[in-house]
């Protein structure tokens, strides 16, 4: 006579594609991960020794490039369409600060113009980001 209990398989199962798809996911999400950068223009700072850290994040920040393309808070702005752009957008903000994050080859004309409009809109202040050396 046999017993039930004597004849019991015991299999423990393989954990082996387990191990696979965990592997597997987490290649997949680390390739298709997006790592954001700091601005969607390509901005080469200029350098300065004076340069100090700026910790205001409510600033409104204005990006120009080397091509006169203007950013404001990631949408694109033509120069004719910045001086309303401008007013509009700080009018309605209680810090009415502003930074200018130029590549250091930009156009002095263009990067006056925007002080200029950033001037008739009310900034308070305009702050230009540079690197330390």
């Amino acid at each position: 006579m046999e017993f039930e209990g004597l004849q019991r398989n015991r299999k423990i199962p393989s954990l082996t594609p387990l191990i696979d798809i965990v592997f597997l996911l987490l290649v997949f999400f680390m390739l298709t991960a997006h790592f954001v950068k700091d601005q969607v223009l390509d901005v080469t700072l200029p350098e300065a020794d004076s340069a100090t850290t700026l910790d205001n994040e409510e600033a409104l920040e204005i990006v120009l490039d080397n091509r006169g393309h203007i950013l404001i808070e990631k949408k694109h702005i033509a120069v004719s369409e910045l001086d309303k752009v401008l007013q509009q957008m700080l009018s309605g903000r209680k810090n009415k600060q502003v930074i200018l994050r130029g590549d250091e080859v930009a156009q002095l004309g263009l990067t006056v113009k925007v002080m200029d409009a950033a001037r008739k809109a009310g900034a308070d202040s305009l702050d230009i980001i540079t690197q330390k050396r």
